[in-house]
């Protein structure tokens, strides 16, 4: 059994250990994403489904202490590399340094390489690591050292697990993946109600919502660090592939729709090479000319905020009739909207519930969700 750390983006830890528990696997919440124990059918299994996750870090070996280098170094080469590197295997190490005597992070990762050495006796390549994700195909190395105590983790993941493969066309200001899985999730929509989208954008809340509502696991048609690991069990990892089972099509349809023309094209190629397609209706229109169809339903959406899109626009107007759009065509509807403005929200003139937070494109948001008609 191995410890595992599931990082999360603001506001999607909940839902995380929400995703982990429909899993078998028991999640702890704590700062910055959620923990949780399983041998290694358990991190295949979480890589291959989360859809909120941004990466699964594995714990090697235990936390230990150290306040010079040396002390560093010694310890650190106690750890059990050979389970994640192979000799000489190139690797990128991500240190981060808070209230403890060690607090150059390039000596730190000048140590953490030198202790692999003295493991594995063959000494691996260190790349520096350059923002939230590692250049090339490298092993990622995460290692914090906190009040003098340290902790290594292995990234399982490799590339940021928001990235599923489907998305190559992208509209202004594209929301992550992880993110409309999120709101989907929080909104309570769980596939068996029709669902809309009138701000689709490049289609990642409807593409989402098909492959969730499908069974499509967000990993299914990538590759993961894990897979280069020494013990790796190919056999393992192939039976959980032929586990899945998706659906051929949905009962209720998707509704996708947006007034930029070149929007909804780059949302159509997104879904084609997500493989559901079929699932969505798309259409370019405004979102006054939306249809519901069926009884109740929900509206998930990510509207402009003023923000990288319709910048210096007033959009007061905008959000005052979609409000009255979905009273007059949507009344017992569920609806989530996603906002960095709660003054835009209460243009809605819905009742909302804005007290999840998340961040957008590091802009801070509020998901608004309620129901049409209950205010």
């Amino acid at each position: 059994m191995g410890l595992f750390f599931v990082v999360t983006s603001p506001g999607l830890d909940q839902l995380a250990a929400q995703e982990l528990r429909l899993l078998d696997l028991i999640p702890s919440v704590e700062p910055g994403g959620v923990t949780f124990r399983a041998d290694d059918e358990g991190l295949y299994r979480a890589n291959l489904h989360l859809r909120t996750a941004s990466r699964i870090l594995a714990r090697v070996g235990q936390f230990f202490y150290a306040t010079t280098f040396g002390e560093l170094r010694e310890k650190a080469s106690r750890l059990p590399w050979e389970r994640f590197l192979r000799p000489g295997q190139p690797v990128t190490i991500r240190v981060t340094c808070h209230k403890s005597k060690l607090i150059h992070t390039d000596a730190v990762a000048e140590r953490i390489a030198g202790a692999i050495y003295d493991r594995l006796g063959q000494e691996s390549p260190l790349k520096k690591a350059l923002g939230d994700e590692s250049t090339d195909s490298t092993q990622l190395i995460v290692v914090r050292v906190a009040n003098d105590q340290v902790i290594v983790s292995m990234d399982s993941s490799g590339e940021l697990l928001h990235k599923r493969g489907y998305r190559l066309a992208v509209a202004k200001a594209p929301l992550r993946e992880t993110l409309a899985a999120g709101m989907l999730l929080a909104s309570g929509w769980d596939g068996s109600a029709t669902l809309m989208d009138p701000f689709c954008g490049s289609g990642t809340i409807p593409i989402e919502a098909a492959m969730m509502a499908l069974g499509i696991p967000p990993g299914l048609k990538r590759r993961f660090a894990f897979m280069d690991w020494p013990g790796f069990d190919e056999e393992r990892w192939q039976a959980l592939l032929a586990d899945v089972h998706p659906s051929e099509a949905l009962e209720l349809p998707i509704f996708a729709s947006d007034r930029d023309a070149g929007a909804v094209k780059m949302a159509q190629e997104n879904a084609a090479r997500a493989g559901v397609e079929n699932a969505i209706h798309f259409a370019c229109q405004a979102v006054s000319a939306i249809t519901p169809h069926g009884g109740h339903g929900w509206v998930v959406t990510n509207p402009p905020y003023g923000i990288r899109v319709s910048e210096g626009k007033d959009l007061r107007n905008l959000y005052a009739q979609f409000g009255n759009v979905l009273r007059a065509l949507c009344p017992g509807w569920s609806v989530a909207v996603l906002s960095s403005d709660l003054m835009l929200l209460g243009q809605t003139g819905l009742k909302l519930d804005t007290s999840l937070a998340m961040i957008n494109g590091g802009v801070s948001v509020r998901l608004g969700r309620g129901r049409v008609g209950s205010e």
